[in-house]
């Protein structure tokens, strides 16, 4: 089961994404971004970090810890601004913490130019992706991070930010374990992924029994008040039933054909041309902030 800790010190939020997650020390003397309950994202984000994230652990990949972190709001009275403060107000007891990875960075385009990626790890993360139905790891906004920078180990590549996974479960009724996604614009796309060796690899390792374990992970409170189910263990039984269907369907979903750099680049430059064509003159000057990849930044920039 996952780790509880207790927050004893609220030091700062990170703005980046819609959530504001907080950057906190604990109990146990480490440091977490916790990600909390009374986001505008709510408890399924949550649930979805932690079935994907553990998911990705077992299946050999690296995730940075996940724990449940106890946080009492009084500790963040000192947090100036009153938005992040009703977000505080708003989460006290049981939320989510992801250990915090100090001196990592963002897996940018211009890192990716200079950190190769082995196309068996591309392949597997791609595949894990695709069966969780994860549509945030594209080139703009890869969710990856190397990590270390510095020190005796090498760099490796670390998966974090998996809140817009499993998108199934905000319409259970609708989405079929079959679906395709569009899986063209990964993050790690031109590495040549290797995705038959990720499908014989990890396939089988997905049974009804790794997926039980993992979905125990999830406090019941977080599965509380779902429409349709009568009870957590009930919920958890529909993410063990679609996933496993998501499995052997992977045929209808399987992502093979991925752009090279060179189409991806001439993308690109076609759709900055039409975004400056359709600025009026006294904006052409404005970079095209959408579409040019971010500068390289602190691993916390894209925890949202």
């Amino acid at each position: 089961m996952l780790r509880e800790v207790a927050a004893t010190r609220y030091i700062q939020p990170l703005r980046s994404g819609g959530s504001v997650p907080g950057v906190v020390e604990a109990d146990d003397l480490g440091t977490y971004v916790v990600k909390f309950t009374g986001s505008a994202q709510g408890t399924k984000a949550l649930v979805a970090e932690v079935i994907v994230g553990e998911l990705a652990r077992r299946l050999g990949l690296r995730v940075p810890e996940l724990v449940l972190a106890h946080f009492d709001p009084a500790i963040g009275a000192h947090e100036p601004h009153q938005e992040v403060r009703d977000l505080l107000n708003a989460s006290p007891g049981l939320n989510l913490g992801m250990d915090y990875l100090p001196g990592a960075r963002d897996f940018t385009p211009e890192v990716a130019q200079v950190f190769p990626v082995d196309p068996v790890e591309a392949g597997r993360i791609i595949w894990l992706d695709a069966l969780t139905v994860n549509v945030d790891r594209t080139v703009h906004s890869s969710n990856l991070m190397v990590w270390p920078t510095f020190g005796i180990a090498p760099p490796r590549l670390w998966l974090i930010d998996h809140g817009a996974a499993l998108v199934f479960h905000h319409r259970w009724d609708a989405s079929a374990p079959e679906k395709a996604y569009d899986f063209r614009h990964h993050a790690l796309g031109h590495f040549a992924p290797d995705m038959r060796a990720a499908e014989d690899t990890l396939a089988p390792l997905v049974t009804e029994e790794l997926l039980r374990e993992v979905t125990e992970e999830v406090p019941d409170a977080w599965l509380t008040d779902e429409p349709g189910f009568a009870t957590p263990g009930d919920v958890r039984e529909a993410y063990v039933d679609y996933l496993t269907a998501r499995v052997k369907a992977s045929e209808a979903w399987l992502p093979t054909d991925f752009p090279t750099q060179e189409e991806r680049a001439a993308e690109e430059a076609q759709r900055a041309a039409r975004t400056q064509r359709g600025r009026p003159d006294w904006l052409k000057w404005v970079p095209d902030l959408h579409g040019e990849p971010a500068a390289e930044q602190d691993w916390s920039v894209h925890l949202g």
